[in-house]
């Protein structure tokens, strides 16, 4: 924690909110369709702690993104995710939607992302996350760029980088010591 820049600390010290995308995110960006249509997806267990734990420590967590699928509706159920914008492209549209409704300014959110249609969001935000395999126009705007890829605990990553900056991480896990 204490080799990250300090701007990205300073940043993440005053988020409210944590934005997600879900394809190459919160999943590995992988579409998996049986033969019967039926489609599949991947998400990691470390990502649904994380987002638990920040949702413990009063940051609330949205997702938008484009694709609409009742598996990310199941996700964000099971996740207490209130906030679920589908089938959007016009993702900045969106946020500011959840910002009117919240709020909240752009300075208190953190938005993660991995390719052009969070380009707009990324770089409005207080902090734009994103991952190593995001789309390299997304790496060049993003404060941040996670070590794990999209689906395999990137999310936590940056859901602890939050709490550790807002000093609540040890209180956030206290409840499992």
């Amino acid at each position: 924690m204490s080799d990250l820049p300090k701007e990205i600390l300073d940043k993440a010290q005053n988020i409210k909110l944590l934005v997600l995308d879900v394809d190459g995110v919160l999943s590995d960006g992988k579409l998996y369709f049986s033969d019967k249509g039926d489609e599949f997806k991947a998400f990691s267990t470390l990502d649904g702690q994380g987002i638990k734990l920040l949702q413990n420590a009063g940051i609330e967590v949205a997702l938008i993104t484009g694709r609409t699928s009742s598996i990310v509706t199941q996700r964000a159920k099971e996740l207490g995710i209130k906030t679920l914008v589908q089938g959007c492209e016009a993702k900045l549209t969106a946020l500011d939607d959840i910002l009117e409704k919240s709020n909240l300014r752009y300075h208190e959110v953190a938005y993660m992302g991995d390719d052009l249609p969070d380009l707009a969001c990324i770089r409005r935000v207080g902090f734009g996350i994103t991952v190593p395999n995001a789309n390299p126009v997304i790496l060049q705007h993003a404060l941040c760029c996670t070590e794990r890829p999209g689906g395999q605990g990137a999310v936590r990553e940056i859901c602890d980088l939050i709490l550790q900056a807002q000093n609540k991480f040890d209180a956030a896990i206290a409840p499992f010591m």
